[in-house]
């Protein structure tokens, strides 16, 4: 089903080999229905034309904040959009926009914007790798932008890695997507824990886990799109949010985590406890390095805080409070268990040893187990999905 009927867009180009692909993203969007204004830097017609851009989209291409004289108001093409599109986004404009600089129409118009901002990185892969873009990219994020993520290919230095920009007809379905979801949690307030924790033994070692994040960072970016105003707690790891983020709090520990969640629960109406905790943590933490020595090495842990019962016991009658439980055995016991000991209003249940469920894969097979003693047994489905189903059972429960 087509959302972008009627949707207004303007569409920024920076100057990109792959502003090729902002003419096929143009007709696309005008084929959707679209009314398509276009921002161009001077260094985007160094690879496609104005003339070539303004008939596709059928309107002037605007370029400077003045020209001939007048004044090209940002404000106006900020107000007017229902997006702001910046694809292909340089290395250079992804900095700039992420330190809040305005030397040219399009960055102009992004900081004054009032629409969701959808950016698609286009780079080289050695830029891309680059430990300043991360940052500036987790800028963008933490500031509530949408990132439209890299492919995996050839590049235009003949490398194969990531920064490919995104084709056109991808970027047409996350649109689609945005506009097709429902605004049903506008108003709610959402706390979600994701990722592992990492629990330091000396500056160079640690006790951790294999969790990547995606389950928790799915669930967090489902209720954003649905309009909740989202506190992602976030453990360590490479996993990021590209949706609009209202808050982003990374830690590193289980007692970071524990004091994070303190901290947000009571201001929150839902609390999705996604996060692989450590359940222990050193006794003591080594200041230097633990040299190699001959024998075995006997390291003495205690229990970390338990965030989810800690939360269970605060939890107001009006909170809806979620927890999560991997098993490898005795699925069902454990997690009911789990479920009455902590307080919480239903918990979702994956078992390690099916077939594309656990840690790192883009899939999950989950079981809900409510409070009242019934269950929900989904199929096997991407973790996008399963978020889907988190919130449509967190909703129900309104």
């Amino acid at each position: 089903m087509n959302f972008l009927s009627n949707k207004k867009i303007v569409l920024g180009i920076t100057g990109s080999i792959a502003a090729y692909k902002s003419a096929i993203l143009i007709r696309l969007l005008i084929k959707s229905g679209c009314e398509v204004k276009v921002i161009m830097t001077e260094a985007a017609k160094a690879f496609i034309t104005p003339l070539t851009i303004s008939t596709l989209s059928k309107n002037p291409i605007h370029s400077h904040l003045f020209e001939n004289g007048n004044w090209d108001s940002h404000v106006e093409l900020g107000l007017w959009a229902d997006a702001f599109i910046i694809a292909p986004t340089t290395a250079t404009t992804i900095s700039k926009m992420a330190n809040g600089l305005a030397d040219n129409l399009l960055l102009a118009t992004y900081l004054s914007a009032k629409c969701p901002v959808f950016f698609a990185p286009a780079m080289d892969l050695d830029m891309w790798e680059h430990p300043s873009t991360k940052r500036n990219i987790d800028i963008l994020s933490s500031y509530g932008n949408y990132i439209i993520e890299v492919n995996h290919g050839e590049l235009a230095s003949g490398l194969i890695g990531d920064g490919r920009m995104a084709e056109p007809d991808e970027i047409i379905s996350i649109l689609n997507d945005f506009f097709s979801k429902k605004k049903d949690l506008i108003g709610k307030r959402f706390l979600v824990t994701a990722g592992p924790t990492y629990e330091d033994l000396d500056p160079v070692r640690y006790i951790g886990n294999n969790s990547s994040g995606k389950m928790g960072v799915a669930i967090a970016e489902e209720a954003s799109s649905r309009g909740a105003e989202v506190i992602l707690v976030l453990g360590p790891g490479i996993m990021q949010p590209s949706s609009n983020i209202s808050k982003l709090i990374k830690v590193r520990s289980a007692e970071d985590m524990f004091m994070a969640c303190k901290s947000e629960f009571e201001k929150c109406d839902v609390a999705i406890m996604a996060a692989a905790v450590a359940d222990y943590t050193p006794l003591e933490k080594s200041n230097i390095k633990i040299k190699k020595k001959d024998g075995d090495l006997q390291i003495p842990l205690k229990r970390t805080t338990d965030i989810a019962a800690f939360l269970g016991k605060e939890k107001r009658f009006n909170q809806i409070l979620v927890g999560f439980a991997l098993e490898t055995n005795n699925g069902i016991e454990n997690a009911s268990s789990k479920l009455e000991r902590k307080n919480l209003d239903f918990i979702v249940l994956n078992t390690l040893g099916d077939e594309g469920v656990g840690f790192k894969h883009d899939t999950n097979k989950v079981q809900f187990i409510m409070k009242n003693g019934l269950s929900k047994q989904f199929e096997l489905k991407s973790k996008k999905k399963v978020a889907n189903d988190i919130i449509n059972q967190v909703i129900a429960m309104f």
